[in-house]
């Protein structure tokens, strides 16, 4: 998945380095994973203005402005959490786009209705995010490389369309 990832990140660079636009970073489950994919492409600093490894509900919360009681109500692996982690990376490291990630990486902390392998991603700006859920267990390393690679994606994606729309 290294080289997926680096041909992802490159495709990135092209669109936010072209149009001066910046992202960030919002991770729980992929612990920076989608942050080190970014930067590992030379020049990155132009675009990328850095990550937020939120781990915990208190990270989420008072970095990122997820509201306690959302978690409470939807729990911290869910698709309303990552939209909240989105538009919280936009807001406190004030950039164009962010990419989140929420899961249950494994291989303990799953439940019957989160089991490991639960992952949700986003991908967003201040107008719209989109999501997309993983749910098969690998293992945890995998489930990280696998979550970290459909991000990276979800952005390229999401990216790529809203810049061809402003140009």
């Amino acid at each position: 998945m290294k080289l997926e990832d680096n041909v992802r990140s490159r495709e990135l660079q092209q669109y936010l380095y072209e149009s001066g636009q910046t992202i960030g970073t919002a991770e729980s489950c992929t612990g920076g994973k989608i942050s080190e994919a970014i930067i590992g492409v030379p020049g990155a600093s132009t675009y990328f203005k850095g990550g937020i490894v939120a781990y915990t509900e208190e990270i989420k919360e008072t970095l990122l402005f997820v509201d306690p009681k959302l978690i409470e109500e939807k729990n911290v692996v869910s698709e309303e959490v990552a939209v909240e982690m989105v538009k919280g990376a936009i807001k406190t490291l004030g950039v164009d786009y962010a990419i989140a990630s929420t899961g249950v990486a494994g291989p303990a902390g799953g439940t019957p209705e989160i089991p490991v392998g639960t992952i949700w991603l986003a991908c967003g700006n201040k107008d719209e995010v989109v999501t997309l859920k993983l749910d098969e267990d690998n293992g945890r390393d995998i489930n990280i490389g696998i979550a970290t690679s459909k991000a990276l994606q979800l952005a390229v994606d999401f990216v790529s369309k809203h810049i061809e729309k402003a140009e």
